[in-house]
Order: C-alpha cells, then structure tokens, then sequence
C-alpha cells in the first residue's frame, strides 16, 4: 500500500533526485489543500514503485516554499529527475493529476 512521503529540507534533495515526483505544498488551514488530500493519498497508492508522492507542510518547511517561490496554496510542482517540469496552483481533479503523472513515466 502506497503512501505519499513528508518532504523536509533534509530529504527533499534525495527524494525527487530521480524519476518522477509529484510534490504538493500544503498547510492544515488550507481548504482547498485539505479538499485534495484524499486525492494525493489515492494517487500515492496508485503510483506507488511508479512516481513519488510527496507532501511539505509549508508552516513547517518554510525555506522550501520560499525556495520554488510557493505564493498560494495548494501548489503543485510535477518534476522528473529534480527538474520542475510543470507548476499547477489551486485544487485540480485527481484524473488531471493522474494524466500529467503518466505523461511523465
């Protein structure tokens, strides 16, 4: 069972070094995050051993949204070997984020 990974400073690098992730920058307040948080754990167990879902809690991980320039929550960054290859901002369909995914495998 797949299960979407806390990014932190300290494993940001690591993680999203290779192959394809998906990297939601949220905080507890947020409606529209927490509206999406199922999406994010349903698509971390469908890409689970295919892409890695990530979450960074922005009030505890400050430096990494100042980092990407993270202005609006929910922000979603689609990267492939530590590239960003797409910013999405704002809540979006579990399917959108499922075909950007597979675009990128």
């Amino acid at each position: 069972m797949g299960k979407y990974l806390e990014l932190t400073s300290e494993n940001f690098e690591a993680t999203v070094n290779e192959g394809v992730s998906l990297v939601d920058f949220w905080a507890p307040w947020c409606g529209p995050c927490r509206m999406i948080a199922p999406v994010i754990e349903e698509l971390a167990e469908e890409f689970d051993g295919k892409a890695s879902i990530c979450k960074i809690n922005t009030d505890e991980q400050q430096e990494l949204a100042t980092k990407f320039g993270v202005r609006s929550i929910p922000t979603i960054l689609l990267m492939k070997d530590g590239e960003i290859v797409e910013t999405m901002v704002g809540a979006s369909s579990k399917q959108v984020f499922a075909d950007k995914l597979n675009g990128l495998l």
